[in-house]
């Protein structure tokens, strides 16, 4: 699979968005309601090195593959680095592509803070 191949798969997911960001950041962002799901790097020297969020389970699998790292500032939650997309399979991309969709796409449910009595 090529970048351009990718960026229309990410754009062809159902209310999926895509956003530029500029210097200094230099990000091409894919999200739905907000919540981000996969993101090129435009600038030199990383150019179009794809990220994408993965299970904790596959984070530690894929780590381990050469050509994929931990995403910068993003690898703690979660967030891997695809350096080449070309070399990598094609079908596993996608299939990568669409869980973290899935993943941004599901309700967010956050633990209910119960409140503290002041004293």
């Amino acid at each position: 699979m090529n970048v351009s191949r990718l960026k229309r798969l990410c754009r062809a997911l159902p209310r999926a968005t895509e956003t530029l960001y500029g210097e200094p950041y230099n990000f091409l962002v894919y999200s739905i309601n907000g919540r981000k799901f996969a993101y090129f790097k435009t600038s030199q020297p990383e150019r179009w090195r794809f990220s994408v969020r993965v299970t904790p389970e596959r984070f530690v699998e894929l780590t381990d593959v050469p050509g994929v790292k931990p995403a910068r500032y993003r690898g703690r939650f979660g967030w891997i680095t695809i350096v080449n997309v070309s070399a990598f399979p094609a079908d596993y991309l996608e299939e990568l592509v669409r869980s973290s969709y899935q993943r941004a796409s599901a309700p967010s449910i956050k633990p209910r803070r119960h409140a503290v009595p002041a004293v």
